[in-house]
C-alpha cells in the first residue's frame, strides 16, 4: 500500500480519515483506476461511495471523458430505459423528439449508477449487454448501437440475497462485481469519527461566521459510542445543528445528547425485562441480563437448600415448581400441567407443610446449577475481559470502554478472575 499515494487521493477528493478499512478501500480504487474493469462499490447509505466513484474516474485515461451520476433508484420504472439508453420520436406518449441516453451521452467516459439494486429486471438485461458487448438499443428503435463506457456500480443492498431471491440476475451480478470495493460505515472507522467532526465544524465556522464548536472529553466518547445508522451524512448534519444552534461553544456529552436520537441504532434488538433500557448500550443490557440471571440460580438453588435442610416436608407439589421455573425465565404463559388456578406465591422463610415430590429429585437439580449455569456464567464473563485485554494490548482502560463499565469495576474483576495480563 503506497500511503503516500493514499495521501495524496485524500487531499485532492476531500476524505477524512485512517482508518486501516477506509485506507483499503482507497488503494484498491487507485489500483482498479489504471484499468477499464468494472468496479462494484459497496457500503451503507451515507458512506461516501460516490467519492470513490469520481477516483476511479480522475485517475484513469477516462479522466478526460464525461462522467454522469445516475442514483437508479429515484428514476421511475416507466422512464429507466429511455433515460439510460434513449428513445426515438413517437416510441411512447409525450417522445416528441429522438433523445440520447446516458451511456450514448458518456461515450468515452464513466458511468456511475447509483443503488443499481433498484434497476427493473428489463433494464438489468440492457445493462448486461452493454457491458458484454458495449452494445444498446433506444427505446423504440431497431438499430444497434455502439458505446464505450466504463461502468462503476454502487449499492446499499446484498445483492447476493437479491439474487438468491430473484430480483437482481445471477449474470449481471458476476459482471458487476469484477472488482469489490467495500466503503466502511463510520461506526467502524473508530477516531475517525472525532476527525470529521471537526472538519465540519471548521466549515460550518466559515460558512457562518462562527467560532468552531469543540468537544469535551465525555462528548468525545459518547460520539464515539453512537452508532450512526446514517453515517457521514447524519454526523455532518448533526455538526451543522450544533454550530447553528450552541451559544457555548463548548459541547458538553449532555448539550450532544439533544443533537442524538434518544434511541441509538444497533445491530439487532435486545429486550430486557420485556422492553429496552432506555439510554444503556447494547453491551450494558446484555451484562444486566447475564448478571440477572445469574441472582436468578442463585436464589432458586437457595430455595431448594432451605427446602432440604427444613425438618418437615414442605407443601410444595411438583406443577408449581415447574410454574417457579417458568417464573425465573420470564415465561408468563399459562402452566405446563394445563389448568388455571391461583399464582403460587414461595417463602423460603416460612415454607408451608407437607411435600409431594422426592427429596432426591431436588438434590439432582442442585447440582445441575450448580456445575453448570452458575459456572458458565463466570466463564463468559472471564472469556468477556480476556479478550477485550487482548484486543487493547493490556491496556485497562480501553478495554473496560469496550466492555461498557469502569476501570475499577474491570481491576476488580481482573484479581476476582485472577488474569495474568
Amino acid at each position: 500500500m503506497n500511503e503516500t499515494e493514499i495521501l495524496s487521493v485524500k487531499q485532492r477528493f476531500g476524505i477524512i480519515g485512517n482508518s486501516p478499512l477506509l485506507n483499503h478501500a482507497i488503494n484498491v480504487a487507485i489500483q482498479v483506476a489504471r484499468t477499464d474493469m468494472t468496479v462494484l462499490i459497496t457500503g451503507e447509505s451515507g458512506s461516501g461511495k460516490e467519492s470513490f466513484s469520481k477516483i476511479i474516474h480522475h485517475l484513469s485515461a477516462r479522466k478526460h471523458g464525461p462522467f454522469i451520476a445516475v442514483n437508479c433508484g429515484a428514476i421511475p420504472e416507466g422512464t429507466i430505459d429511455s433515460e439510460l439508453f434513449g428513445h426515438e420520436k413517437g416510441s411512447f406518449t409525450g417522445a416528441h423528439d429522438s433523445r440520447k441516453g446516458y451511456f450514448e451521452v458518456t461515450n468515452k467516459g464513466t458511468i456511475f449508477l447509483d443503488e443499481v439494486a433498484e434497476l427493473p429486471m428489463n433494464t438489468q438485461a440492457r445493462l448486461l449487454r452493454v457491458l458484454e458487448q458495449g452494445e444498446f438499443i433506444r427505446v423504440g428503435s431497431s438499430k444497434v448501437l455502439k458505446t464505450d463506457v466504463r461502468v462503476v456500480a454502487a449499492t446499499n443492498v446484498a445483492l447476493e440475497e437479491a439474487v438468491d431471491k430473484g430480483k437482481f440476475r445471477k449474470d449481471l451480478y458476476y459482471r458487476l462485481n469484477t472488482v469489490p470495493i467495500f466503503v466502511p460505515p463510520l461506526r467502524q472507522r473508530g477516531h475517525d469519527i472525532e476527525l470529521l467532526f471537526r472538519k465540519f465544524a471548521a466549515d460550518f465556522s466559515d460558512k457562518y461566521k462562527t467560532k468552531p464548536v469543540q468537544l469535551t472529553e465525555d462528548a468525545k466518547k459518547l460520539l464515539l459510542s453512537f452508532e450512526f445508522p446514517g453515517n457521514i451524512r447524519q454526523l455532518k448534519n448533526i455538526v451543522e445543528q450544533i454550530s447553528v444552534l450552541e451559544i457555548n461553544r463548548t459541547i458538553t456529552a449532555e448539550t450532544l445528547k439533544k443533537y442524538l436520537p434518544a434511541t441509538n441504532t444497533t445491530r439487532f434488538p435486545v429486550l430486557y425485562n420485556g422492553q429496552q433500557e432506555e439510554g444503556l448500550s447494547e453491551r450494558e443490557i446484555l451484562y444486566k441480563v447475564l448478571f440477572d440471571l445469574k441472582k436468578d440460580v442463585i436464589d432458586l438453588k437457595k430455595l431448594v437448600h432451605d427446602i432440604m435442610a427444613h425438618d418437615e416436608q414442605p407443601h410444595l407439589d411438583k406443577p408449581a415448581l415447574e410454574d417457579y421455573g417458568h417464573l425465573l425465565a420470564g415465561n408468563q404463559q399459562e402452566p405446563a400441567h394445563g389448568t388455571e388456578q391461583e399464582p403460587v406465591i414461595l417463602d423460603i422463610n416460612k415454607p408451608p407443610a407437607t411435600a409431594t415430590f422426592p427429596l432426591d429429585r431436588v438434590e439432582d437439580i442442585s447440582h445441575e446449577y450448580e456445575d453448570d449455569d452458575s459456572l458458565s456464567i463466570e466463564k463468559k464473563e472471564k472469556e468477556l475481559i480476556i479478550k477485550a485485554l487482548r484486543k487493547n494490548n493490556n491496556k485497562r482502560k480501553y478495554a473496560a470502554q469496550d466492555l461498557g463499565i469502569s476501570e475499577r469495576t474491570l481491576y476488580r474483576k481482573i484479581k476476582q478472575y485472577e488474569i495474568d495480563n
